[in-house]
C-alpha cells in the first residue's frame, strides 16, 4: 500500500500594490503638517524680529562701522575689548545694576501686597483694578518730566517738603544714590501696577477651599497670606523677576528724561548701559561697531541674572518643599 503526499498549496497570488487615492495623501500629509503651519506664524515672526537682529548685532559687531561710511574692516573682538577698557561701560554697568535692585525689589513686594488688597472682598473692585493700570499707560517721557520736577534739585517739589519737615534738601541731580532712587521711584510708579495686576489674576486662581478650610483652623489674613498666597504665587512671582530683571536692566526712558541734557549726569551718576549704547552709537563717536558690543555684553548680562534669579527662585521653592513633607511625615509619627 502506498501513502501519496499531500498536495503542495498553491502560491498566493501576487496582489498588485494598493493605491493610494489622492484624497487620502492629502489627508495624511494634513495630519502631519498642519500643526507644524499652526505654530509657523510665531517662529517666522520670532526669526524676523528676535532672532535676526541678534545674529545682524553680532556681525556688525565684529566690524568696524560707522554711522555715516557704513561698514568697514573686520576687526575681530577689538570692538569688545575696547569698550570693557573704557571705564564708563563699567560706571554704566554699575548704575544699571543699582537702579534695576532699587526698582525690582519693592516693586514686586509692593506688587503683591496691592494684589492681595485688590483680591479682598472691596467695594468698586473693578475701579481700582482700572486705577492700578493707569500708570502704565502714562508715556514714559511724561512720567520722566513730572518726576523730573518733583526731584528738581533748587524748586523740586521733594525738596519743598523736606524743607518744611526742617530736613536739609538732597541733591538729586547731583549725587549717586539719590538720583537712583529718583530714577528708581519712576519706574516703580508705572510698571508696579502692571505686575499687581498679574499677580491678582493669579492670586484668583487659588482654591478658595484652601482659604476656608485655614478659616475653619482659626488662620488669620495674615498666616493665610503667607501659608497660603504665597507660596501658590511661586511661579508667577519667578516670571515676574524675570521679566523685571530684563526690563529693569534694559532702562533707558527714565535716566534719559531725568535731565534736559539726557547722557546719564554731569559725572556719569546715573548713566545706564542704554544710555552708553546710545552715546556709542549715535552721540560723538557714531561706532556702531562698539554700540553693538555694548548690547552684546548687555544681552549676556541679562541672561546671567536671570539664569540666577531663576536658580534661587527654585532653590527657595524646593526648600519650602522639603520643609512641607518633613512636617508632614513628622506629623504621621
Amino acid at each position: 500500500m502506498s501513502v501519496l503526499a499531500p498536495d503542495k498549496p498553491a502560491p498566493a497570488p501576487v496582489r498588485p500594490p494598493r493605491r493610494v487615492a489622492f484624497s487620502q495623501k492629502i489627508g495624511r500629509w494634513d495630519v502631519k503638517v498642519s500643526p507644524y503651519l499652526y505654530i509657523s506664524p510665531f517662529f517666522i515672526l520670532f526669526a524676523i524680529t528676535g532672532l535676526f537682529p541678534l545674529l545682524y548685532t553680532g556681525y556688525v559687531s565684529l566690524h568696524e562701522w560707522n554711522l555715516l561710511t557704513g561698514q568697514g574692516d573686520f576687526v575681530g573682538f577689538e570692538n569688545f575689548t575696547s569698550v570693557m577698557e573704557q571705564p564708563n561701560f563699567w560706571l554704566a554697568l554699575r548704575n544699571t545694576i543699582s537702579i534695576f535692585l532699587l526698582s525690582s525689589v519693592p516693586q514686586v513686594i509692593a506688587a503683591i501686597l496691592i494684589a492681595a488688597v485688590l483680591d479682598a472682598n472691596l467695594r468698586m473692585k473693578t475701579f481700582w483694578r482700572m486705577g492700578v493700570l493707569l500708570p502704565y499707560i502714562v508715556a514714559p517721557v511724561a512720567v520722566g518730566l513730572i518726576f523730573s520736577r518733583l526731584f528738581g534739585d533748587q524748586y523740586g517739589a521733594i525738596n519743598e517738603l523736606l524743607g518744611i519737615l526742617g530736613m536739609d534738601p538732597v541733591m538729586w541731580h547731583a549725587e549717586v544714590l539719590p538720583s537712583h532712587l529718583a530714577i528708581a521711584s519712576m519706574v516703580n510708579f508705572r510698571w508696579t501696577g502692571y505686575n499687581a495686576l498679574i499677580f491678582l489674576a493669579a492670586m484668583q486662581a487659588i482654591p478658595r477651599d484652601l482659604y476656608e478650610a485655614a478659616v475653619i483652623d482659626g488662620a488669620g489674613r495674615v498666616r493665610q497670606f503667607f501659608s497660603i498666597t504665597v507660596p501658590q504665587l511661586k511661579a508667577t512671582i519667578i516670571f515676574v523677576v524675570i521679566t523685571s530683571t530684563i526690563g529693569g536692566l534694559q532702562i533707558f526712558d527714565e535716566p534719559r528724561v531725568f535731565d534736559s541734557t539726557g547722557r546719564g549726569g554731569a559725572d556719569g551718576q546715573w548713566l545706564t548701559v542704554t544710555l552708553f549704547l546710545y552715546e556709542l552709537g549715535w552721540g560723538n563717536q557714531k561706532n556702531l561697531g562698539r554700540a553693538s558690543a555694548v548690547a552684546l555684553l548687555l544681552f549676556v548680562v541679562i541672561v546671567i541674572i536671570g539664569v540666577l534669579n531663576f536658580l534661587l527662585s527654585n532653590r527657595i521653592a524646593a526648600s519650602d518643599q522639603m520643609v512641607k513633607k518633613s512636617k508632614k511625615i513628622g506629623g504621621k509619627r
